[in-house]
């Protein structure tokens, strides 16, 4: 607890400290809560990547004491979030539990068409190397008129503050080549502009690359920087209209919904 108070006011502009300390003292929920819980409100779900804190009666955003039901995907058995998984009906959300599937984000065969009424996704789409394609197999999972909420890292309040966002053209090109997740492309510019000072469970510089090299195994890397104009296009691109939009210091939200 003292070492994370030491980063944070040794490696942040006094904005965000303030920010980050006032949020966590006050409890401060998202402007307009009633508006996204209303999406989600007693409907049944898929969570990529979770299960997240912001969405606990105490996060920022807490959806999932609304929900009527959730279940949860992660890409291995064995995460550096979550430690060790297994699949079936062992995904712990809160005080309930859905079924915890095993699989890529990007490919999940055993799950119907139209099997949801939304999905979420906190702080996870940056570490997909085709973010495109992730989207459209989440979209195939939902109803007509279903929902995909994107929560991710603001830049200016982590450690990508010194790397360039991403562009759609980026993304589309990423597509339509079909890149994988063992792909390295972005490991030259991330050794370059990470900030370590404020990500100190990396470790030093060797450790941090040796980590990043292994990305496949552990999924660590942010591929791309994203802002709410990117996924906008992102969402466009995919064919889905934009609902809700937000953004924190430290994260940008946005809900599409499936027409």
């Amino acid at each position: 607890m003292l070492h994370a108070l030491k980063v944070l006011l040794t490696s942040y502009p006094p904005q965000i400290i303030f920010r980050k300390i006032t949020n966590k003292i006050l409890g401060i929920k998202i402007p307009q809560l009633k508006k996204w819980e209303n999406v989600f409100k007693k409907k049944r779900g898929l969570e990529i990547g979770g299960p997240s804190g912001l969405f606990k009666s105490n996060g920022y955003l807490p959806l999932y004491s609304c929900v009527e039901a959730l279940d949860g995907v992660n890409f291995s058995s064995s995460t550096v979030w979550e430690g060790e998984l297994s699949e079936g009906s062992f995904y712990k959300y809160q005080d309930r539990t859905g079924y915890q599937y095993i699989a890529e984000g990007t490919s999940m065969p055993e799950i119907e068409n139209d099997r949801y009424d939304f999905v979420l996704s906190c702080n996870n789409l940056e570490h997909i190397a085709n973010p495109i394609k992730a989207l459209l197999e989440w979209k195939r999972l939902i109803k007509t008129g279903g929902a995909i909420l994107l929560v991710l890292p603001n830049k200016i309040a982590n450690f990508d503050h010194n790397r360039p966002y991403t562009t759609i053209d980026h993304l589309v090109d990423d597509f339509k080549n079909n890149i994988t997740e063992d792909d390295m492309s972005h490991v030259e510019e991330i050794l370059k502009l990470h900030d370590l000072k404020r990500d100190p469970k990396a470790g030093t510089y060797d450790q941090f690359r040796e980590r990043c090299q292994d990305n496949y195994n552990n999924r660590c890397i942010h591929h791309h920087v994203f802002n709410q104009a990117l996924l906008q296009d992102v969402f466009r691109y995919c064919n889905m209209d934009v609902k809700l939009q937000y953004s924190s210091m430290s994260d940008h939200f946005i809900v599409a919904i499936k027409k």
